[in-house]
């Protein structure tokens, strides 16, 4: 069946259609990932988005129920070069195209993606359809679209628990779209979970006691989320250690007064080499962000470059001088690789065990 791509500049890309039958309107961005395609799939940072991904073959290992990232698919459409009908894992439960199917969510293959990047690369992000009719694209209304509203698409409604409730931490985690994986790297390290929708206020998160605040990785643009960044204002300030990735990262630098600003097509991937701006040291890290903090709007009294993305130079992480938070652009966590940078949940362990420490003696 064909199905086309047609970009809010005109240009058209002619493919195959697989997953479900459908018409999609979503803001086009590429992973240059080669592995982890499902934790791709299911993190919900990609709300809004249909992904590209750069790597020509995509499912050879199939889908593995137990390692998503969230209980959803995240993208709103998935784009590749061509997709495995026969993949080969022994944990493997299905191929992408039945995965798709399932979950209702519209895939186009057979395009050349190669040439797709290109455009997105110096033409920057922009919108796009996929459709069977290519004559029902509407470029002014591409032009238009606005990913609306997308934390409160995907954070959780309700509050619940990971890991024993006798832990030696307990954690509040703010869940603005979270990856599955943030939880169970707590966890393993000894923290009872609290996981609290994106609109929980400082209030209601102070009143559990918790020992530390985690905020989760999350679509959209960070300055859209105004109650969120609020509450963080108060947050900051309260002396409780926190610590936050991605969305997080950015939204903890909107409540310390410093700005964030679109890049040209973002940073998706598993192979994006970050510099410890103290020791020099450079780790590769995975991201997936369209956004980042502005280095220049960064006070220095307040906070210091923890990171630097070392093809671009843009912010990759802050440590704050006066309260015990730290938090990164990048995934510490990421499930696919690569695992440099794990190290960080331990310091976060560390902010967290000092401050029991002060209370008690």
């Amino acid at each position: 069946m064909k199905r086309y791509l047609i970009l809010e500049n005109g240009k058209v890309f002619e493919g195959e259609g697989f997953g479900a039958d459908g018409e999609v309107t979503a803001e086009i961005v590429f992973t240059t990932a080669m592995t982890g395609f499902f934790e791709t799939l299911t993190d919900r940072s990609y709300t809004g988005q249909a992904v590209v991904q750069t790597f020509p073959l995509i499912g050879n290992y199939g889908i593995i129920p137990e390692d998503a990232e969230s209980g959803s698919v995240g993208p709103e459409a998935y784009i590749v070069r061509e997709w495995c009908d026969h993949p080969s894992n022994f944990r493997c439960k299905c191929d992408v195209d039945s995965y798709l199917k399932e979950k209702g969510v519209v895939g186009l293959c057979g395009i050349d993606t190669r040439a797709l990047t290109k455009t997105l690369r110096e033409a920057g992000v922009m919108n796009g359809i996929i459709t069977g009719d290519p004559d029902k694209a509407d470029i002014g209304a591409l032009k238009r679209f606005r990913i609306v509203r997308p934390v409160e698409r995907v954070s959780t409604k309700d509050p619940y628990t990971e890991g024993e409730t006798g832990a030696k931490y307990k954690v509040a985690l703010m869940d603005f779209g979270m990856k599955r994986n943030i939880c169970r790297s707590l966890v393993k390290r000894g923290c009872c979970v609290h996981i609290m929708p994106y609109d929980t206020t400082s209030d209601e998160i102070l009143s559990i006691a918790p020992d530390g605040l985690f905020l989760s990785n999350g679509p959209g643009d960070p300055e859209d989320n105004v109650g969120v960044i609020e509450n963080l204002r108060a947050l900051s300030s309260s002396g409780i250690p926190i610590m936050g990735i991605c969305l997080g990262h950015q939204l903890l630098a909107l409540a310390n007064g410093f700005k964030t600003a679109k890049l040209k097509y973002g940073h998706r991937g598993a192979n994006h080499p970050v510099r410890n701006v103290e020791s020099g040291r450079v780790y590769i890290s995975s991201q997936n962000h369209g956004y980042a903090v502005v280095p220049e709007s960064v006070d220095k009294n307040i906070a210091e470059p923890l990171f630097i993305n070392v093809n671009d130079g843009t912010n990759e992480g802050l440590i704050y001088k006066n309260q015990p938070i730290l938090s990164v652009q990048f995934h510490p966590e990421a499930c696919g690789g690569p695992i440099d940078t794990d190290f960080l949940f331990d310091e976060f362990i560390k902010m967290m065990e000092a401050k029991k420490n002060a209370a008690q003696s």
